[in-house]
């Protein structure tokens, strides 16, 4: 188990690495780093001053090392938009985005589950028609439209809720639908396709034959197996919860670090930018290690196989 988690650790790392070398490319490919800080008509002798004084007259290669070995580290300087340390900013407005994938998270799982095991109970059922429909539906439907007519119903029709901001417990609520809709969706279609396979297995019907109830037979035995490619999957939502929350931190004028990247991008903030994703990669990695090791914990044959190949490659 230990070797296990060193490799995953090691691995993070790695990702870690070719994330930070991919965001320092393409900033640089998308043009020049200043073109928003120069003012128009500005003399060279001004340009130049800017310039050496964000280190950007130094030839490429020796900026990309220097930015690699100071972002390893979680440090990436002021933001310069802000005047203040870039990563500070975006970990300031991270508890919000945090609360806000939680919750998308937590509503995915659960209606997700709920959906799919009760669709795999009775395949072909009018529940099942229903499930399958509704999950079509949920991955058809953009998110950000989904969050406009959210905030049309609720918000402007009924008054029910805030349309925009964190105004109390009840603001993270239409941005959480609008973001869990299709990974709810996905997550249903998945579970009962996984479900569906594992009551078809010899050991459910041993099950079934020692007169076990339905309900222990789906929760007992069948769930615990056919989770697996549901966990995997929502390890990987979210990494696309946090990605998708800027478009609908956006629409809601959410206070997150997704409303946070957006300005910075439209401001070409890049010491911002750059923050914001190693924070996004930080958070999906850490995530992603903890589903690992939870399904290696709940299947030990995951382990099991892992120590084999590294056997027979020795």
């Amino acid at each position: 188990m230990v070797g296990f988690l060193i490799n995953r650790l090691l691995h993070a790392v790695a990702v870690l690495f070719g994330v930070v070398s991919v965001t320092f490319l393409l900033l640089h490919l998308a043009g020049d780093p200043l073109a928003g800080l120069i003012p128009p008509g500005a003399a060279p002798e001004v340009e130049r001053q800017i310039r050496t004084s964000y280190g950007l007259d130094r030839p490429l290669p020796e900026q990309y090392f220097d930015f690699v070995s100071r972002a390893m580290r979680g440090d990436f300087g002021d933001s310069w938009r802000q005047g203040r340390p870039a990563l500070g900013a975006v970990l300031e407005r991270l508890p919000a985005t945090l609360w806000l994938t939680a919750v998308a998270t937590s509503l995915a799982v659960a209606v997700g589950t709920v959906l799919g095991m009760s669709s795999a109970a009775r395949p072909g059922s009018a529940w099942d028609i229903m499930a399958r429909s509704t999950a079509l539906l949920g991955q058809a439907v953009p998110a950000f439209w989904l969050g406009t007519m959210l905030i049309l119903l609720f918000a402007v029709a009924f008054r029910w809720l805030p349309s925009s901001g964190l105004q109390g417990p009840g603001g993270v609520i239409l941005p959480a639908l609008a973001l869990a809709a299709y990974p709810t969706a996905t997550l249903t279609r998945l579970l009962r396709a996984s479900m569906i396979e594992t009551l078809s297995a010899d050991y459910i019907r041993t099950a079934r034959a020692k007169g076990l109830s339905r309900s222990r037979i789906l929760t007992g035995h069948a769930l615990r197996n056919a989770v697996l490619p549901a966990l995997a999957f929502t390890g990987l939502q979210v990494g696309f919860l946090l990605g998708g929350a800027v478009i609908v931190e956006g629409v809601f004028a959410y206070p997150g670090i997704g409303g946070l990247a957006l300005d910075g991008v439209a401001a070409r903030d890049i010491p911002l930018v750059e923050a914001f994703v190693w924070v996004v990669a930080v958070m999906i990695l850490v995530v992603n290690w903890l589903t690992g090791t939870l399904a290696v914990v709940l299947d030990p044959r995951l382990r099991e196989g892992g120590l084999a190949l590294r056997s027979a490659a020795s």
